[in-house]
């Protein structure tokens, strides 16, 4: 595939990445936006390299695509500002694609422009503010926490991305070219054009995988699974699924929970409190996640209706989309959008409607085959890698020319 762009050449887009780290951008071996946004523009002809820091620990060694990755260690402020020198210096590009409005991202891309010129586009697939109280976030610190903060090495100030900053990049998000979100939510507060996240429904296509032995080689053969191809956090709703195990009590049932939380004992404390209904795998490479989801019987989805939900594209939706199988998820954001009849939902935080819902997709096996064909017709339509590069070859065609053209 090919775009007309105003370069007289295929375009370089540099994608600028807060964090590199098996914690950040680089977790789930790729299957994270910044690796879709890559594989996107790289069907448009794009020549495409990854840019950012690395906070904490090594740099993740992801499983797709083979874009070149730059990194430069992170740092606090204000060491910050020669490691953003350093990173700057390797930016050779037509395009900076800068994830999120943060000072490590589109606070470097704004600095290049007023050297340059580069044009920017603006990703947002999440609310930063919304893990710091979102609007009602204040920093309002005493003159003793204020010198503390500014000048102790590891003083909550000297990090680039402490909220009070992204609350002062927000409201730079108009200074970008373009911006791109992923969800309603996100349109909604921010502007720009809706990208969904894109699923490789060529990776992910049913036909390729044997679902017998998917079961056999993961342990399933005993039991109907209902999976979670994710990391659980509280807002994802895994609890109301437990709990909707419980009152079903049905002995062939389990969850299979793929990986784990990157941040905390979260899924420690899940399977303290229901070990009996839990498989829990290990986090698996995108390019292994097929044959994984290939071995569930239905795929759940129980958002519950926060803002981290809200702003967030649940990239396990479409991988049991992409698959064919039956989803049931709840009515939270985007969700019923997404699915539009092809999937099974009920009301957010609801196990009692969970449980009836488990029951008649199990019950009514030719009705959720067909559910879940619907589903794949409907991801590779509309959340597909050609789709989403479809709606980022307009997005770059709206772009000004820039000096590099």
């Amino acid at each position: 595939m090919t775009v007309d762009t105003p370069f007289a050449s295929p375009p370089r887009i540099s994608i600028l990445v807060s964090d590199l780290s098996k914690q950040g951008a680089g977790r789930w071996g790729g299957a994270v936006r910044t690796f879709l946004l890559a594989q996107a523009l790289e069907r448009l002809g794009a020549q495409v390299t990854i840019y950012g820091f690395i906070f904490g620990d090594d740099p993740a060694e992801p499983t797709v695509g083979n874009f070149p990755i730059v990194t430069v260690p992170g740092a606090y402020y204000p060491e910050f500002i020669r490691r953003s020198r350093e990173l700057l210096r390797h930016l050779d590009t037509d395009i900076i694609y800068a994830l999120r409005p943060k000072a490590t991202t589109l606070g470097l891309a704004l600095w290049h422009k007023r050297r340059t010129g580069c044009p920017i586009i603006l990703d947002i697939d999440d609310w930063e503010l919304s893990w710091h109280g979102g609007d009602r976030f204040r920093y309002r610190p005493s003159l003793k926490q204020l010198a503390r903060d500014i000048l102790k090495p590891k003083g909550a100030l000297r990090y680039p991305d402490h909220p009070l900053y992204l609350r002062w990049m927000e409201a730079q998000v108009s200074k970008a070219d373009a911006v791109t979100v992923h969800t309603g939510f996100l349109q909604d507060r921010f502007g720009g054009v809706n990208v969904p996240n894109g699923k490789d429904t060529d990776l992910f296509n049913p036909e390729g995988y044997d679902t017998q032995l998917s079961r056999e080689v993961h342990g399933f053969s005993k039991y109907r699974i209902l999976m979670f191809p994710g990391a659980p956090r509280p807002y994802k709703g895994i609890e109301d699924v437990l709990k909707a195990l419980d009152l079903l009590n049905r002995e062939e049932l389990r969850l299979v929970i793929v990986g784990g939380s990157p941040y905390d004992d979260y899924d420690q404390d899940l399977r303290r409190r229901w070990g009996r209904w839990i498989i829990q795998l290990p986090p698996q490479p995108v390019t292994k996640m097929p044959f994984v989801v290939a071995g569930a019987d239905i795929i759940v989805v129980p958002q519950r209706e926060t803002p981290a939900a809200l702003a967030q594209f649940p990239l396990k939706l479409t991988d049991g989309m992409s698959m064919a199988k039956p989803i049931l998820a709840t009515q939270v954001g985007d969700i019923p959008e997404i699915l539009q009849g092809a999937g099974y939902l009920v009301a957010p935080e609801a196990p009692e409607a969970i449980a009836q819902q488990i029951n008649w997709i199990l019950e009514h096996p030719e009705e959720a085959r067909q559910r879940g064909a619907l589903a794949r017709q409907r991801c590779v339509e509309h959340y597909s890698l050609d789709a989403m590069s479809h709606l980022l070859a307009k997005v770059i065609q709206s772009l000004p020319l820039s000096p590099h053209g």
